[in-house]
């Protein structure tokens, strides 16, 4: 008998009989989630297929990744869409053959050597259980849905909540669930419209949207969805008060309200195709959330083929990020057996360096306010025809626009501004329908005051009964609106008029994206390379450098000193009328302009 199976099954039966508490009591301390920068996810989506899940997982393979990556932590298969779990599960639905305890396998290794561990949970999205009658949504065609379940169903009690307490008892430091706002969808189960009626007293159902009540409808579904997750995290955290929770895309771009649950982190995962922009949008509005967050990067994409990215695609996706202080991880599928493929992970390796390289000046940042786009969560809701969809191209645009114009710009909901109005030079609204009348109220008071307010479309300005696209006085600030569509760089024109001292100019290059911060004292000048095909491309063969940039930036005073970083690195700079001002001669991906007051 090989002595490396003897050795492997040894170690299993040895994990399997130590308890959670003993292993947490040995093991050095893992830091919380809020404390963690860099991660990796994996993932594989147990299905009837899978037969062997556990055979090749090996104390070796779990070592072998940490001493690759370094990782904070790292965040495992558990239960994917299909509603296997890929663990030995007393309470929910086992793959067809798990061999040990993988999971209790994974915890063993890394809280030896004090990695946190959490795992890949997929929540209202269980194709197993949503298979069962009197568990699925019903679809407006009467129809049982073939994934989703429902919030007024047995799901979220009987497999849900006991299998989120039996996970937590191996000593799992919490949980990243899939599929869950995302995967909701609204329901035409007996139970939920008499819940509809009952609550609201409209009796005549909408089937579709722009039938009377379509709004009030999808609002009755979100507020299901809402108390569905306080359900369950509540119930968990009754008898798991540690274990730390998190609902994949909530209170993102997807969720953009304000933060309402008691979850322990936010997170989500970036378009595997058009990463950049993805990034560009969810980090800036994740900034102002008020909850620790972290974006997740796919290691590869799956159209037009399955290709892996390479190190630099990955450390761009990266720098988007952490530009905004939030933390980063990067997804990488597990075999059909669970085992990890360690000989993908040298990128990572790569990426992890980038990324640590950066830790201490980016991590927990908080943005500088500059311009900011309003993401309004009253528009955002009424538009779009599902629960919680990334769907808002009005948002995308302008912001793309103003960060390829080297713009240091901010996406901000109408929470997010409460009490902050006046911390912004520049406020834009682009075209939307609908506003609140409080904040189209504090919106205009704001331009009174001083602010600089542009509205973007015909509808916008029509919110505001401004009926020209010209500029205009208000009070001491200025309203314009443009009314027609507008290129990049005529949005630009009009923006530099409205603000004409940002506190950063950066030029040289139409390819970098510029964005300020402001962490332990020093302020940080972002600039990253986003040359190239990022949008067309999913997969970025190489970034070539640009440079050299010509920064500028206006202080109060004279700085003590300036670096680049993460290099350390002090340019030559001058120091004259309020301005300081110095040449980035090259940019690879990511560089910092660090003020040290």
């Amino acid at each position: 008998m090989d002595s490396s199976i003897t050795r492997r099954d040894a170690l299993r039966r040895c994990a399997a009989a130590l308890p959670a508490a003993s292993l947490a009591s040995a093991a050095p301390r893992r830091l919380t989630r809020a404390e963690s920068f860099l991660g990796i996810h994996f993932d594989f989506h147990a299905g009837p297929d899978c037969k062997e899940v556990g055979k090749n997982t090996t104390p070796a393979m779990i070592e072998a990744i940490i001493d690759m990556v370094h990782p904070d932590y790292l965040q495992i298969d558990c239960k994917g869409h299909p509603g296997y779990s890929s663990y030995p599960t007393k309470v929910g639905n086992p793959a067809p053959g798990i061999i040990g305890d993988p999971l209790r396998l994974w915890r063993e290794v890394t809280a030896r050597r004090g990695v946190a561990l959490y795992v890949h949970y997929s929540g209202v999205i269980d194709n197993h259980a949503a298979a069962k009658p009197g568990w699925a949504v019903v679809k407006a065609d009467g129809k049982p849905h073939e994934g989703a379940t429902s919030f007024f169903g047995p799901y979220v009690d009987q497999l849900m909540i006991p299998q989120l307490r039996e996970i937590a008892g191996y000593g799992i430091d919490g949980i990243w669930i899939d599929g869950d706002c995302w995967g909701a969808v609204a329901d035409y189960s007996e139970a939920a419209l008499k819940a509809f009626r009952d609550e609201t007293g409209i009796e005549d159902v909408p089937r579709k949207a722009g039938e009377p009540h379509w709004f009030e409808f999808l609002e009755f579904n979100r507020r299901a969805y809402r108390k569905y997750a306080r359900h369950y995290i509540t119930e968990v955290k009754k008898t798991n008060p540690e274990f730390q929770i998190c609902s994949n895309w909530a209170y993102t771009d997807h969720m953009p309200e304000p933060v309402t649950l008691p979850v322990d982190f936010l997170s989500g995962d970036l378009d595997h195709q058009n990463a950049v922009n993805s990034a560009r949008m969810a980090a800036r509005y994740l900034a102002r959330q008020g909850k620790t967050w972290d974006m997740m990067a796919w290691s590869f994409t799956i159209k037009p083929t399955r290709k892996p990215k390479n190190a630099a695609q990955l450390q761009r996706e990266a720098a988007i990020v952490l530009a905004s202080g939030g933390g980063f991880q990067a997804y990488f599928t597990q075999n059909r057996d669970g085992a990890v493929r360690v000989n993908e992970l040298s990128v990572m390796a790569e990426v992890a360096q980038f990324c640590r390289a950066r830790q201490a000046l980016c991590h927990h940042a908080e943005p500088v306010p500059q311009i900011g786009v309003l993401f309004s969560t009253a528009a955002h809701y009424r538009r779009i025809n599902g629960l919680f969809n990334r769907s808002h191209p009005q948002v995308d645009g302008i912001l793309q626009a103003l960060v390829e114009s080297q713009h240091s710009v901010e996406v901000v909901s109408e929470s997010q501004l409460q009490g902050r109005l006046s911390e912004y030079p520049l406020i834009v609204v682009p075209e939307c329908e609908f506003l609140e009348p409080k904040f189209k109220d504090s919106l205009t008071d704001y331009a009174r005051a001083g602010g600089n307010l542009l509205l973007i479309g015909p509808k916008t300005a029509a919110l505001f009964a401004t009926e020209t696209p010209s500029m205009v006085k208000f009070g001491r600030g200025k309203i314009a609106s443009i009314l027609a569509q507008a290129d990049r760089e005529a949005l630009s024109e009009i923006v530099r008029q409205l603000f004409p001292q940002p506190m950063v100019e950066v030029t040289g290059s139409q390819t970098v994206d510029v964005s300020v911060a402001g962490n332990k004292g020093k302020l940080l000048v972002h600039l990253i390379n986003t040359s190239g095909p990022h949008r067309t491309e999913s997969i970025v063969e190489s970034i070539a450098p640009i440079g050299p940039l010509q920064v500028s930036i206006r202080l109060p005073k004279k700085p003590a000193k300036v670096t680049l970083e993460p290099s350390g690195q002090v340019p030559q700079s001058v120091w004259r009328d309020g301005q300081l001002t110095l040449t980035v001669p090259k940019l690879e991906i990511h560089q910092m302009v660090v003020v040290h007051s």
